[in-house]
């Protein structure tokens, strides 16, 4: 397991910042870690790379305990803050072959350095002092740093802040391909970006995790409610559409289309079909409702 939590809670004084949250990721995944400003996501990326201790429970990383083996952890970790820190006097190559010597890379320095050059677009920027950098470019400077010492695990919090339309596509990009050969944890806000590149997300609210899916799983089942569209090829009542088993809401939207409810995560289709055969009735449609993945995190973090 690539990343493991364990019952973390953080205490800020009398604030709880993160309540009992268990979460694991296996290797090659890409996983967003969603919430709210004030969620609690920062912090659990501070103690996963050993920024911060916990409170209480237990954090791994690549098989290692984040309070007892925090060196062990830092070398399999590539970590980008949400406020990338940045030496701003420093050229970009020479800050990168600074990190590469801070990682212990020897020979290997300025090799990686141009192959990380390459990988986030930095070429033309490359000599220039970071300061003089714009936003966008400084965030791939950041990514760059994050890896540079090929780590296997990725922990990117908000790593597209600031970057315009173009750079966006390139760095989501370089992030899927990261995925196929490194676990990567990302926090944003763009809910584009999560559905473009991730395979599950995590959401957070006030400290505690409030949904843990795969993006389809999440789309189509929110606080367990799963919503199908069917059309019948003749017309059928009210009161018999409620007998199916799971349906606890029925809405006619024309002719002999209905939205069907159920407070369930089992998907409604099979069960809706097998109820038409029964009836002899023959279905023309039948259409799992999906919201997008904005509409589920409002629903999840609202109040």
């Amino acid at each position: 397991m690539s990343i493991l939590a364990q019952s973390i809670t953080k205490l800020y004084g009398q604030q709880k910042a993160l309540d009992d949250v268990s979460f694991n990721i296996p290797s090659g995944k890409i996983v967003g870690f969603l919430g709210p400003n004030g969620a609690g996501k920062s912090t659990m990326m501070k103690i996963l790379t050993c920024y911060i201790p916990q409170t209480a429970g237990k954090a791994e990383v690549c098989g290692f305990d984040v309070v007892e083996n925090p060196i062990d952890v830092k070398r399999n970790v590539g970590y980008l803050p949400e406020h990338n820190p940045l030496y701003l006097e420093m050229y970009v190559k020479e800050y990168l072959s600074f990190c590469a010597a801070m990682h212990g890379l020897g020979k290997q320095s300025d090799k990686l350095v141009k192959e990380m050059v390459e990988k986030t677009g930095l070429g033309p920027e490359q000599h220039k002092i970071i300061g003089a950098l714009s936003k966008g470019y400084r965030q791939r400077v950041g990514l760059a740093q994050a890896m540079i010492h090929n780590p296997k695990v990725l922990i990117l919090d908000e790593p597209t802040s600031g970057l315009d339309p173009n750079q966006l596509v390139d760095i989501r990009i370089l992030i899927k391909n990261l995925g196929k050969e490194k676990t990567v944890l990302l926090s944003t806000h763009i809910m584009q970006e999560v559905e473009a590149v991730c395979d599950r997300v995590i959401i957070i609210n006030k400290g505690k995790i409030v949904a843990d899916k795969s993006i389809g799983d999440i789309q189509s089942t929110v606080g367990n409610l799963s919503v199908v569209w069917a059309e019948f090829d003749r017309e059928v009542s009210v009161n018999l559409l409620r007998s199916i088993p799971q349906v606890e809401r029925v809405k006619n939207t024309s002719g002999n289309i209905w939205i069907l409810e159920g407070r369930t995560t089992e998907d409604l289709r099979p069960i809706i079909f097998n109820f038409a055969v029964d009836n002899g009735l023959a279905v023309l449609t039948l259409q799992k409702e999906e919201q997008t993945l904005e509409e589920t995190f409002q629903k999840l973090t609202k109040g």
